[in-house]
């Protein structure tokens, strides 16, 4: 399903969200990565709007080196880090995630329907990777570090996990997918309690509390849709469309979570000792 509107997601993924998120990440990913992503993204973000073909192909191609080129900082860092902490784990994932979103979009826009998906599972997989997969991930490791305990590291593991177990579900069955969303589900949850409870409250900052506080109410909502949805392929009850799937939980976790989310954390990061 390739509409403007997942265009526009699609499009905000990749030149805003991936490298505002990338900024957040200590330590930092390489320099020259961060400093050509915008470059490297603009050609991912035309391939969008381009009659699938080679041109398209091509043009998505760049865009999934660059994503390829952030997942091998994943095992580098692990050297480096020798870390497998669960806020860790959040934040490898995010590095990772990307990769899978840049394959299936070289896959759509080239009409190769990879591993047997059609091109509509193909064109989502694309927003749910820079989202579900990049940004939850990443604001699940923040969280986790910012307010530590059983529930932080019960987000920063789950999110990565139900992530991963939905993408597994993509090769299994309707019931697995729907097993990863309700893994994901209770993990995205608990980063909105923790977000909510403590990280919003550390902040004098009325504009960053504002911002927290969008983006946990927001979580709320646009994953009962996910849980609807995935229910409701699962076992045949009524569930929203994929349309409207996109207009609301899409356009939802991209707006009120995902950008609110990076923004407040960016000020964080700009005003406390917590950045220090």
């Amino acid at each position: 399903m390739r509409t403007a509107l997942v265009n526009v997601i699609v499009m905000l993924g990749m030149l805003v969200i991936v490298p505002f998120g990338l900024r957040l990440v200590a330590p930092p990913a390489p320099v020259l990565l961060r400093r050509l992503w915008p470059l490297l993204a603009v050609p991912g973000a035309v391939a969008l709007w381009l009659p699938r073909g080679p041109a398209a192909t091509a043009l998505a191609s760049v865009y999934a080196l660059a994503t390829m080129a952030l997942a091998l900082h994943a095992p580098a860092r692990l050297r480096r880090t020798r870390s497998l902490a669960p806020a860790e784990i959040a934040v490898l994932t995010a590095l990772v995630t990307p990769a899978v979103a840049g394959v299936a979009l070289v896959a759509e826009r080239s009409g190769h329907e990879l591993f047997g998906f059609d091109l509509e599972i193909l064109a989502l997989t694309v927003p749910h990777f820079h989202f579900a997969g990049f940004a939850a991930a990443l604001v699940a490791g923040l969280v986790c570090r910012s307010a530590d305990g059983p529930t932080g590291r019960f987000a920063a593991l789950s999110v990565p996990v139900g992530t991963l177990l939905v993408l597994a579900g993509y090769f299994v069955d309707d019931w697995a997918e729907l097993a990863g969303a309700l893994v994901l589900t209770a993990g995205m949850w608990a980063v909105a309690l923790l977000t909510w409870r403590d990280v919003r409250r550390s902040s004098a900052e009325r504009l960053i509390r504002a911002l927290l506080g969008v983006s946990a109410a927001v979580l709320v909502a646009t994953m009962l849709l996910a849980l609807s949805w995935a229910l409701g392929e699962a076992t045949g009850l009524p569930h929203p469309d994929l349309t409207w799937m996109a207009a609301t939980h899409g356009l939802g976790n991209a707006l009120g979570f995902a950008l609110c989310s990076l923004l407040a954390w960016r000020r964080l990061k700009e005003t406390t000792a917590w950045a220090r």
